[in-house]
């Protein structure tokens, strides 16, 4: 199955689904590809703050933690969990050694947080400033970085894209933090930066991830005496890394893909 799907409207059950972000936030992520805004009017981050401490070690980058899991939306709108398939990102995307072009299984967002509300209202949310209908698989990762010193929160990917269409990033916690700016590029040399954006708690950043690249700087203690901890939810669809819709087909037979393979 190809995504000419039309994405879902009238079956969405949230009444406020369409006014989920402000229109300028359509707007710019139009006109210019990006958006930054605030979201947490709409979630509790606070709650969702409780779920980061139980966070597995990630085993393919140290001083990572880290679930995720793939999503769709059913026809009448509510938010499911798909089942297992790996991460997968072809070196063109990730220039990272530990990362590229390989297979990496984490273990799943817990029940009770994709089972709340807040998240499954977010989803659509995000779902339908996209355009992303239903059975397309959506990936939702819960990860973050703890510790002390200089640490490169994106662990040796630099400037790059993730390979997909849309991504989104929402910060769920920032403690103790110097740095980890996000940057966006034009080109992925980082000769054109297009802006540099501090995200607080409770902020997100839409990117059109086929049009422009991202960065975040390094980060580290702003009271050195004391740990830093930098926590994100990432969520991307509509993939254009032929190596990602390959498992994704294979453990999704029935997934509404993008057409790269």
């Amino acid at each position: 199955m190809s995504s000419d799907t039309p994405a879902l409207t009238e079956n969405i059950t949230d009444a406020d689904v369409e006014s989920y972000w402000a229109p300028s936030v359509h707007r710019e992520t139009e006109e210019q590809h990006w958006s930054a805004t605030q979201v947490d009017d709409r979630l509790n981050i606070a709650e969702w703050s409780e779920f980061l401490s139980t966070l597995p070690r990630d085993p393919y980058v140290n001083s990572r933690w880290k679930r995720m899991s793939w999503v769709h939306l059913l026809e009448n709108g509510d938010v499911e969990c798909m089942g297992e398939c790996p991460m997968a990102q072809g070196g063109m995307f990730n220039d990272a050694e530990s990362m590229a072009d390989k297979l990496r299984y984490y273990p799943s967002l817990e029940t009770a947080f994709t089972a709340r509300e807040d998240f499954k209202s977010f989803v659509r949310g995000w779902a339908d400033l996209w355009g992303i209908g239903a059975h397309e698989p959506i990936l939702v990762q819960l990860n973050g970085v703890k510790g002390t010193g200089h640490l490169d929160p994106l662990q040796g990917q630099g400037i790059h894209a993730d390979g997909c269409k849309f991504l989104s990033v929402l910060v769920i916690k920032r403690e103790n933090v110097t740095g980890a700016t996000n940057h966006l590029y034009a080109d992925k040399a980082g000769k054109n930066c297009l802006a540099d954006i501090q995200l607080a708690p409770g902020d997100i950043l839409h990117i059109h991830d086929d049009k422009l690249f991202h960065s975040a700087a390094a980060m580290t203690q702003t009271d050195p005496t004391q740990p830093f901890e930098r926590f994100i939810l990432i969520i991307n669809s509509r993939f254009v890394d032929g190596f990602q819709n390959r498992m994704l087909r294979r453990h999704f037979p029935e997934a509404v893909l993008n057409d790269v393979f």
